[in-house]
């Protein structure tokens, strides 16, 4: 059962999934004349001036508080653990592959955002509903899809791996009993999660810029000690984006396409682009300048693939870690750990804070899809 699921998995992200989202961005960019790239001044300064704005007694949650709910979701474990198989098997060409992927899937999720603002319905609850279970119906003009959206996302919603991941990192890192972390864990998650996305954002908002200013001030220290292989290191990820690589220590070799695959299957997972999660929870937001809000999308692609994912592979590539033979799981552990100590400890507190955001976001978005089902 789990094998031919496999199969399934691979054989879309081989041959499918990759060639939709360069398609489908490709055409976004080209048509919007590079919007993500044309119109960064304006972005950053619209993120900036909503720090400005108060909470109103309007429908709705602080654009903020939507943001850090949305990237809350994106920037998880995925990015220091899942995205580092991309060169693992793919090679270092495929981080190149990676950024294409984020570039191409900034407006993708722009237009998630968007459509979900324009289409959302107001609630008895002083909030606003929205997503793909109500602008797809619109131009599929079939009942089953929402459904169908819904169904799939109750399930997607509950990410048992991640939440076994959390638990058995820290009972084995801490040395704590392993049921009783899954029950702390089981009554933190439900217990914020009835205070909705508004909570969920409020959390991920004290949390995420934590993450990212601390992670991030470790990997560019490693990387500042490596600083003379960076011109070397970044010409090998632009050669192995477009030519065949061979085998090199633990690492088997790659074909380009299987670079391109690696590359944009792990960036798209790790950015969550194309399956209308922002949609639902920038819907949320009090604000009605569409556009404005939606274009937030595009600094949450940006940091999750362009500075978290991409600081993890820098780390392991330029440490050697990739091709040594270690487990995914330890490879941006076993990177840091050559120059900052007690990695062990810390790793467990990393994968604690990016996985409880995560499963927060999808866990209270999951609820909303069930409600949508029976409401």
């Amino acid at each position: 059962m789990f094998e031919r699921l496999d199969t399934i998995n691979n054989f879309i992200w081989g041959h499918l999934a990759f060639v939709l989202i360069l398609a489908l961005g490709g055409y976004f960019s080209w048509k919007s004349r590079f919007f993500q790239i044309r119109k960064t001044g304006k972005i950053l300064r619209s993120f900036f001036s909503f720090f400005r704005e108060k909470t109103t007694d309007e429908r709705g949650i602080h654009p903020l508080k939507a943001f850090f709910a949305a990237i809350g979701g994106c920037i998880g474990i995925g990015n220091v653990v899942g995205i580092c198989t991309a060169v693992e098997i793919g090679g270092p060409g495929a981080l190149f592959w990676t950024w294409i992927g984020g570039l191409c899937g900034m407006l993708i999720q722009y237009a998630e955002a968007y459509l979900g603002l324009k289409y959302r319905i107001q609630n008895r609850q002083h909030n606003y509903d929205g997503g793909p279970m109500y602008f797809l119906p619109l131009a599929y003009k079939t009942k089953w899809v929402a459904p169908f959206f819904c169904l799939l996302f109750c399930t997607y919603g509950v990410d048992v791996f991640m939440f076994n991941v959390m638990a058995t990192s820290l009972s084995i890192n801490w040395e704590i009993n392993f049921h009783v972390v899954v029950a702390f864990l089981l009554i933190a998650t439900i217990g914020i999660s009835l205070g909705g996305i508004k909570r969920v954002g409020a959390i991920c908002s004290a949390v995420i810029p934590f993450f990212i200013l601390l992670f991030l001030s470790m990997t560019l220290w490693v990387l500042y000690q490596y600083a003379s292989e960076l011109p070397a290191l970044f010409r090998s990820i632009l050669i192995g984006a477009f030519t065949k690589q061979a085998a090199v220590g633990a690492f088997t070799g790659s074909t380009v396409g299987l670079a391109i695959s690696m590359g944009l299957s792990r960036g798209a997972y790790s950015g969550d682009i194309g399956i209308g999660y922002n949609a639902i929870i920038y819907a949320e937001s009090q604000s009605q300048e569409k556009s404005r809000l939606a274009s937030l999308t595009i600094i949450g692609i940006f940091l999750d693939t362009f500075i978290i994912s991409t600081a993890s592979i820098l780390i392991i590539l330029v440490t050697g870690t990739w091709n040594s033979g270690l487990d995914v799981s330890l490879m941006v552990q076993e990177s840091l750990a050559l120059h900052f100590p007690y990695m062990n400890l810390f790793m467990p507190l990393f994968f604690f804070l990016l996985g409880y955001t995560t499963i927060l976001a999808y866990f209270v978005v999951g609820v909303k899809c069930a409600k949508f089902l029976s409401p």
